[in-house]
């Protein structure tokens, strides 16, 4: 299922890889450009996704959901509600917890693994 909230964003909600499958995230990247979300896999009842980030995304929050950020490559920048930017380098990780709006935003290519619950909505909820 891909789901666009407008010509910008592409978001991928299949579970691409499953389990008992190598995820090869290297040549996820080199065939997607930004800005490109993609469920890599499940595990029990979250979800790990594929970000590749450039660009800004929309103000949004989850309701029932907290929501892990962790930069592979480049730099991202979390604009969090009440809390101001967060920036994050390489192998750096950020959690938002459930209930607070938040944004992405990466001035270059930004590589990003987000880990959520498996009823997540990407685009956030109303």
């Amino acid at each position: 299922m891909t789901t666009n909230l407008d010509d910008r964003y592409v978001t991928r909600m299949d579970n691409k890889y499953g389990t008992l499958t190598p995820i090869d995230i290297p040549a996820e990247v080199a065939a997607h450009e930004p800005w490109f979300n993609q469920t890599l896999t499940r595990v029990n009842d979250a979800l790990v996704r594929l970000g590749i980030f450039r660009g800004e995304y929309h103000w949004h929050k989850h309701d029932a959901e907290d929501e892990c950020f962790v930069v592979l490559e480049g730099e991202l920048y979390l604009d969090v509600d009440g809390r101001g930017t967060v920036t994050l380098g390489k192998h750096m990780g950020y959690t938002v917890p459930r209930g607070v709006s938040h944004r992405t935003r990466a001035a270059e290519k930004t590589v990003v693994l987000m880990i959520e619950a498996a009823t997540v909505t990407p685009t956030g909820d109303p």
